[in-house]
């Protein structure tokens, strides 16, 4: 244990030099940025009523509880991406702007599609274990297109597409959560098969207009 700490240490103390400083900052900058945009996007969605919509997978689908995979598995993924990027300081430049661009496009799709909540849609636990947690990071009324349970994993994947173990885990994750989602009703079917395209899209995005951060985050593979 002390010599994982100890590896750890070294790679922080030869990443963070003063030639990583300014990438950092406006990386914190971009993501501030993409939380406020967020927010407001939010403010929107949850004024609008959206019309439910028939959908040929959903509509065939049971609602099934799995309440510990929408909220507390969230809340565990968001755990293992804060602690990869803290052992894995190379990629963290590179992730924090490429969700920012995640951020922001979501915001602006969800802000030009307006759906209704399904009737059949699965009520989550407000007194199961950080609900309020889940609730004030990710539980927006009536942000559906597209699956962000869907489209954080996925994108994590591709930033650690290098890590066989890494990828296959969050695609695993991603796969898992889409289907979650899908039986508790809480997405439409068109919002989880289009996560993994647009994300994709978003991933080549940032890959090019952040080419520097993201040869960093490929250094020593």
């Amino acid at each position: 244990m002390v010599k994982y700490f100890d590896s750890v240490f070294q790679k922080h103390k030869n990443f963070w030099t003063k030639k990583h400083l300014a990438p950092v900052l406006y990386g914190f900058v971009i993501f501030i940025a993409s939380l406020l945009i967020q927010k407001y996007a939010d403010v929107y969605v949850g004024a609008v009523k959206g019309a439910v919509v028939p959908d040929l997978i959903l509509d065939h689908l049971p609602t099934v509880d799995i309440d510990f995979l929408i909220v507390q598995g969230a809340l565990l993924l968001t755990a293992v991406i804060l602690w990869l990027l803290l052992t894995k300081p190379k990629y963290f430049i590179f992730a924090i702007k490429t969700f920012s661009i995640y951020i922001i496009t979501r915001s602006v799709f969800i802000s030009l599609t307006h759906l209704g909540v399904s009737p059949r849609q699965l009520p989550l636990n407000p007194n199961s274990w950080g609900f309020g947690l889940y609730d004030w990071l990710y539980n927006t009324k009536g942000d559906f297109f597209f699956s962000g349970h869907t489209g954080a994993p996925y994108l994590m994947a591709l930033i650690f597409w290098q890590e066989k173990f890494w990828r296959y885990f969050f695609l695993a994750i991603s796969a898992l959560f889409g289907a979650s989602v899908l039986l508790a009703h809480i997405h439409y079917s068109i919002d989880v098969l289009a996560a993994p395209f647009i994300v994709y899209g978003i991933f080549i995005i940032a890959r090019h207009i952040f080419y520097k951060d993201f040869a960093v985050s490929q250094a020593g593979n």
